[in-house]
């Protein structure tokens, strides 16, 4: 075991969600992020089509909660689905302030200032994308602020291996207090701690033979989200795309 630090939060995972709240909270506070390959290696770096939101006079929230609750066959939470498409238009906006470039409308059918596509499940156009790369430009964009920011501490090559825990301190207490982070480069464990952790490292797509997922979808944060107490659902539901 070698040095410890600590910070104000530790966020496991260095994808969309992660920057984002990372940025999010860094004015503010001491955060450390952590990616166990190179950044900006993610699920969301290789995701192509975009993300939907409604931005045209022509949509509504109400029409993309109907089209994703009966895409889910029902077996979405209806109020998590109306906050997330209640929150798409200022998702955008926020991205579009940290300097993505996201591809302007043609002036052809929409009121939006973005060229929108329609893609499955959805009754209207509304996804909003960077050409046919839009993982990889929304995070070299949230990489690069991520970089600048003096309150963010970018750590390459270093995977998580187990949440630190009350319980594992001695402690009644089982809230998180860190991890146990491995830098592959020595093979040195270190303590990262935090008041807060966040596990926004992705899905387990990698443990089926055929995938489009990269090899980092290991299901790392889901199984230290297990060993921690967490309860784990909905293990069922992983996305294969067409060419798999």
């Amino acid at each position: 075991m070698s040095d410890q630090h600590a910070s104000d939060v530790l966020i496991i995972g260095s994808g969309i969600a992660g920057l984002s709240l990372a940025l999010r909270l860094a004015d503010d506070l001491d955060v450390t992020v952590v990616n166990k390959s190179r950044f900006p290696e993610s699920n969301s770096y290789y995701a192509q089509g975009g993300m939907a939101a409604v931005l045209g006079e022509e949509d509504s929230v109400d029409s993309h909660v109907h089209d994703t609750v009966d895409a889910g066959a029902g077996l979405c939470h209806a109020a998590i689905v109306r906050l997330v498409a209640e929150r798409g238009p200022a998702c955008v906006d926020w991205l579009c302030a940290q300097g993505v470039r996201f591809t302007p409308a043609d002036g052809r059918g929409t009121t939006s200032p973005y060229h929108l596509t329609r893609e499955g499940g959805h009754s209207q156009r509304r996804v909003v994308h960077v050409a046919d790369a839009t993982g990889r430009a929304i995070c070299d964009v949230l990489v690069a602020r991520a970089r600048a920011h003096p309150r963010i501490r970018m750590l390459e090559s270093h995977l998580a291996v187990d949440i630190v825990t009350g319980s594992k301190q001695g402690l009644d207490d089982n809230r998180a207090l860190g991890a146990y982070v491995l830098h592959r480069e020595s093979g040195r464990v270190q303590v990262q701690r935090a008041r807060a952790t966040v596990l926004a490292s992705g899905g387990a797509g990698k443990v089926y033979l055929y995938t489009s997922n990269p090899d980092i979808a290991t299901g790392d944060g889901i199984a230290m989200a297990w060993r921690a107490g967490c309860r784990v659902a909905n293990m069922e539901f992983i996305q294969f795309h067409p060419t798999c």
